[in-house]
């Protein structure tokens, strides 16, 4: 792939998730020869990393992202000359019950890779992955890129945190790193079944009707992970030129949460059972990204329909429910 000709050693945190499963794979494909390294805090047997097979095709770490002697040796034993920081506390009701537990995740773990990425000659590339969440309240919708970091709930402020801590390691160290912000994102191997998606999906797989939390109108960009990983290829492509710089990602998919699922019942042809609760607290009323920037300064395009998503999300959920 155009972009990667030097990639050789490649970390790869947090890649045992959802977005990091799909990042790996696709990292595999466009670049076989590399050496790919993965820490990961846990194995989960079920999960899409494990499922695929992708633990025998690269170097594998148990271990936690907040461990700074053992990110550090990771970066430099190996030999790093790319990474791509996935690695989070990724829930807003964990993130509200246990706030400690996620700012040292989220702030600590990505303090850890930019202090390794500093001063580190090997370092060619580096992409931090933040969140629309980043942004807060709206001031203005669609967010662009210059809305203001304004998140003001526990797991919202750390991505913003985050987010400035990687703006401030380009600008101050000259750290080749680029920031992702992308919406809800969706697709095969998300096991976190209090989100929309998952939820839904085990609905349709087992019958139990799915719990919402909000009254179901809550606004947010949906995007299928598969163009997620593309996207972060094509960001790494962009840290030597654009380090600094953070970049929305989003599919254009832009729904309520009822909205979501009556797609989802007009493509699969099936209703999915469900009980609104309307409990959620602290949740932003309506969220959009615009990523104007990415498609003008990077050629960005998605390659997936929302029709498309749902089908090849939902094959692979009613695999997962009936083996």
């Amino acid at each position: 792939m155009e972009g990667m000709v030097n990639m050789k050693h490649v970390f790869v945190t947090g890649g045992t998730g959802l977005v990091g499963g799909h990042v790996v794979e696709e990292l595999l494909k466009a670049h076989p020869d590399a050496n790919l390294v993965v820490l990961a805090r846990s194995r989960d047997p079920k999960s899409y990393f494990f499922e695929r097979g992708l633990d025998q095709r690269v170097i594998l770490y148990t271990g936690d992202i907040r461990d700074e002697k053992l990110v550090r040796d990771i970066v430099f034993n190996e030999e790093i000359d790319t990474i791509f920081h996935l690695a989070a506390q990724p829930l807003v009701t964990v993130a509200l019950a246990n706030p400690r537990q996620t700012w040292e995740t989220n702030l600590i773990g990505t303090l850890n890779i930019l202090e390794a990425a500093r001063g580190n000659t090997r370092i060619r590339s580096v992409v931090v992955a933040s969140s629309d969440k980043a942004y807060g309240e709206a001031k203005f919708l669609p967010y662009t890129e210059d809305h203001p970091l304004h998140g003001l709930h526990p797991y919202d402020a750390s991505k913003s945190c985050e987010d400035l801590m990687a703006q401030t390691y380009a600008k101050c160290y000259g750290v080749p790193v680029v920031v992702s912000r992308f919406g809800n994102i969706f697709g095969p191997g998300d096991l976190n079944f209090n989100r929309t998606i998952p939820g839904a999906m085990r609905a349709l797989a087992t019958g139990v009707p799915m719990e919402i939390r909000s009254s179901g109108h809550l606004v947010r960009d949906y995007v299928f992970v598969k163009d997620v990983a593309r996207a972060y290829l094509l960001l790494e492509k962009a840290a030597e030129t654009h380090a600094g710089h953070a970049f929305n990602v989003t599919s254009g998919i832009n729904l309520s949460l009822i909205q979501m699922l009556n797609e989802m019942e007009r493509v699969l042809a099936v209703s999915v059972p469900r009980i609104i609760l309307n409990n959620a607290s602290h949740e932003i009323p309506e969220q959009r990204l615009s990523d104007d920037k990415f498609r003008r300064e990077l050629g960005w395009r998605p390659n997936y329909s929302l029709d498309e998503a749902i089908r090849e999300t939902w094959s692979w959920y009613r695999t997962y429910f009936t083996v």
